[in-house]
C-alpha cells in the first residue's frame, strides 16, 4: 500500500508515494512493490523494459541493475550470464542472447533481496538522485522534484533534446526557474511544455496522460503534493489518501 509520506527516505529506501505515482504510468497499478519481477518487450523500441521503475535492455539501465546484482551475489546468480548479451543489445531492441530463458531468469532474480537493492541502488544513482540535485539547484517544490523524477525516469539523464537535459534547457531558453527569480508555476509550465514536445516524438507516449496529471498538480498549486491526490492516467483513476 502507499503511505501518506512524499519524498521522504527510510533507511532501506524510499518512501512510497513516488513510486506510486509513477506506476500507475508504467504498470497501471499503485502496487510498485510488485514490479520489480515485471519484465516484457513494450514494443517502444527499447527492447525488454523490466523492474521497478521500467529499466531497459536498449538503453543501459538494465545493464547495470544486472551488474550491481552480480556484484551483490556473484555466486548462483541467475542473470549473470546474461551481462555479455544484455552489453551487446544496448542501445538497440534487440533480444539476441535473451529471450524467454532470460525472462524467466529475472522473475527468479526478482525473489532475492540483493535484485531488490540493486534495482533501488541503479534508480537512485542514475534517477533520484539527479532529480534532487536539479530541483535543489532551481530551486523547486516537492511537485517539482516528482516533475523533474518523472521526466528523468522516461527520457533518461543525458543532455541530448529528447533527453532530460535537453527538456530543461529548452525550458531555459524562455524561463527562470525560482533560483533565478522566476516564478515556479511559470517554470514548471514550460518545462512540461518542452517535455510535450518530446513526448510527442514517440509512439509510446503519444498519451500524454502524465503530463496532464501533473499539470492537474500544478493548477491545483499542491506544490507539497499533499494528500489527498487524484489524477487520472490512461483513461484509469487513481487516488491517493492519508493512512488512517
Amino acid at each position: 500500500m502507499c503511505r501518506s509520506s512524499f519524498l521522504s527516505r527510510s533507511g532501506s529506501g524510499y518512501e512510497d508515494d513516488i513510486f506510486c505515482i509513477v506506476s500507475s504510468a508504467e504498470n497501471s497499478s499503485l502496487d510498485f512493490k510488485a514490479q520489480y519481477a515485471f519484465i516484457k518487450d513494450i514494443d517502444d523500441g527499447r527492447g525488454y523494459t523490466a523492474g521497478v521503475i521500467g529499466f531497459t535492455s536498449g538503453t543501459g539501465d538494465m545493464l547495470e541493475v544486472v551488474k550491481r546484482y552480480v556484484a551483490l551475489k556473484p555466486v548462483n546468480n541467475p542473470l549473470q550470464k546474461y551481462l555479455p548479451a544484455l552489453e551487446k543489445v544496448n542501445g538497440t531492441p534487440s533480444h539476441i542472447g535473451l529471450g524467454k530463458k532470460f525472462v524467466r531468469a529475472w522473475k527468479l532474480a526478482a525473489k532475492d533481496n540483493e535484485m531488490l537493492m540493486a534495482q533501488d541502488s541503479v534508480l537512485d544513482a542514475m534517477y533520484y538522485n539527479t532529480a534532487l540535485y536539479y530541483a535543489e539547484k532551481d530551486g523547486i517544490s516537492t511537485l517539482g522534484t516528482f516533475v523533474y523524477y518523472d521526466a528523468l525516469v522516461v527520457h533518461g539523464p543525458g543532455d541530448d533534446e529528447d533527453s532530460f537535459g535537453g527538456i530543461r534547457q529548452a525550458a531555459l531558453s524562455s524561463h527562470r526557474p525560482p533560483s533565478l527569480g522566476g516564478d515556479e508555476t511559470e517554470w514548471l509550465s514550460a518545462f512540461l511544455s518542452a517535455r510535450t514536445i518530446i513526448m510527442k516524438k514517440e509512439a509510446a507516449h503519444e498519451d500524454l496522460s502524465r503530463i496532464i496529471a501533473q499539470q492537474k498538480f500544478l493548477s491545483e498549486k499542491n506544490f507539497g503534493m499533499t494528500l489527498p491526490l487524484s489524477w487520472t492516467m490512461y483513461g484509469d483513476k487513481f487516488e491517493l489518501r492519508k493512512m488512517e
